[in-house]
């Protein structure tokens, strides 16, 4: 195992930076997802760490040595990096054993100790007794494990991990998801796991580095960046948080204050040092959204639409105040919202974004 470092890593590419100014530590053994909208430069990331590309300026470090600097670049086969592709990369006229092994036997590593190896790395995988099959054999799944069984027969430092659900099914993704947790329980390597699905790199992830436009947005544990989002844009970003226009209007204490959002005053959670302050956002989830009485604190609204869902619907509404907003709250069984209807909604609780 070994630790991944990046310090001030920055990638440009005609003078646009595809990564700017990075700065992160992955310590070992730990699962670390990079999660982001397209475009935001998680892949070219990815291949920074591997080695495919060439840094502008910055340093890499895996297991405490340098590997790229504006100085310097260790080549990828000397990284002693493993990589897991989504598209597999299985050779189809090979057997399991012999994609397995093929690095093995490029290496010249004798016949016996390869084959251990081989079969150890198939344990591993949960594909014992599959070797003698070929890819177009396998299930998507299947594959996917031949190809993390391909990366570990070399005893990597770190695994990098590319998308490697993307081209699976539903029901696949989520079976591969409890393999890719058991795995990383049974071997504790360390894992950079490039994703845009959010629920993936929440299950999976010790901690998820969410990147905008090249740069580091925020980097936390899965429930503290869902509960206390560090910017507008992982507020926005991270489950489809919903950002609303607020006033501080009370000084942090004990991790909470009190704010003005669309005409009703409600306590928030908050950072320590929070001051009252005008033009402030608060992020909230549908969870914290309910239907009102007419004579409780709250706003009144437009119901948009009522999307029924299986038990409950989900409300979509704009407050009359700002009907520019288009807000939404999960309704169970029976729901009485009607399209064009008016009605009155409360905000529970939120999280103040930092002003800073």
């Amino acid at each position: 195992m070994a630790g991944l470092t990046l310090s001030n890593v920055t990638k440009s590419f005609d003078g646009f930076d595809a990564v700017k100014d990075m700065s992160f530590d992955v310590k070992d053994g730990e699962f670390l997802a990079v999660l982001g909208p397209s475009g935001c430069g998680k892949t070219t990331l990815l291949r920074l760490v591997a080695g495919f590309e060439r840094l502008t300026s910055g340093e890499i470090r895996i297991g405490g040595q340098t590997v790229s600097s504006t100085s310097g670049n260790v080549p990828p086969e000397r990284r002693r990096v493993g990589i897991v592709f989504q598209n597999y990369a299985l050779w189809p006229h090979m057997t399991v054993a012999e994609n397995v092994g093929y690095s093995l036997k490029v290496a010249k590593v004798e016949k016996a100790a390869r084959e251990r190896k081989i079969a150890d790395a198939l344990a591993l995988v949960n594909l014992k007794g599959f070797g003698d099959r070929r890819p177009a054999n396998l299930s998507g799944g299947q594959r996917q494990r031949v190809a993390l069984a391909r990366c570990l027969v070399a005893a990597p430092s770190l695994v990098l991990f590319d998308e490697p659900l993307a081209n699976l099914d539903v029901h696949l993704r989520a079976s591969m998801e409890d393999e890719f947790a058991a795995f990383h329980k049974r071997t504790g390597t360390t894992i950079v796991y490039i994703t845009h699905d959010q629920a993936e790199a929440m299950a999976l992830a010790d901690r998820i580095a969410v990147m905008d436009h090249g740069r580091l947005a925020q980097l936390a544990a899965p429930r503290q960046l869902y509960m206390e989002p560090a910017n507008e844009m992982v507020a926005s970003f991270i489950s489809q948080g919903i950002l609303l226009p607020a006033r501080v209007l009370s000084a942090a204490e004990s991790g909470r204050c009190r704010v003005e959002v669309l005409g009703q005053e409600v306590v928030v959670r908050c950072r320590p040092g929070e001051r009252p302050r005008g033009n402030a956002k608060i992020c909230c989830r549908a969870s914290d959204i309910e239907a009102g009485g007419p004579s409780e604190p709250g706003f009144d609204a437009l119901i948009k639409r009522a999307v029924y869902q299986g038990g409950k619907a989900r409300i979509e509404f704009s407050p009359l105040a700002n009907p520019e907003l288009d807000l939404h709250f999960e309704q169970p069984d029976p729901n009485s919202f009607e399209s064009g209807a008016e009605a009155r909604m409360r905000l529970k609780s939120g999280w103040l974004i930092s002003g800073e």
